[in-house]
């Protein structure tokens, strides 16, 4: 093999993989912001806790509806907010792997 020569074709094959890279990248990048703009959305306690979330896993609101509001058992309160929150983080990681998947092919990508 000549030095500086790849195999099966050159610079040419190297070219049009950086192309391919970049794309990727790119359509990488407009997935992450579009993250920002999908909503997942856990309610827990048959209701009473719900919280919603981002695809890049930023809570947007928590309700919690009087009746789930015991002066006498806060800790169920706090439990149930806790439920929500995780279930939602939950959802927006299984989301965000969905819609990287279809840019990726499934292959796993570190930071994304």
């Amino acid at each position: 093999m000549a030095r500086g020569r790849f195999p099966g074709g050159g610079m040419g094959n190297m070219n049009n993989m950086m192309k391919q890279v970049q794309k990727m990248q790119k359509d990488m990048e407009k997935v992450q912001a579009e993250l920002e703009e999908k909503e997942v959305e856990a309610s827990v306690g048959g209701g009473v806790v719900t919280v919603v979330a981002t695809g890049k896993r930023m809570i947007k609101s928590v309700t919690i509806e009087p009746e789930a509001v015991d002066p006498d058992d806060v800790e169920m309160l706090e439990d149930l907010v806790l439920a929500a929150t995780n279930e939602a983080l939950r959802m927006a990681d299984e989301l965000a792997s969905k819609e990287m998947g279809k840019v990726t092919g499934g292959m796993k990508i570190p930071g994304f």
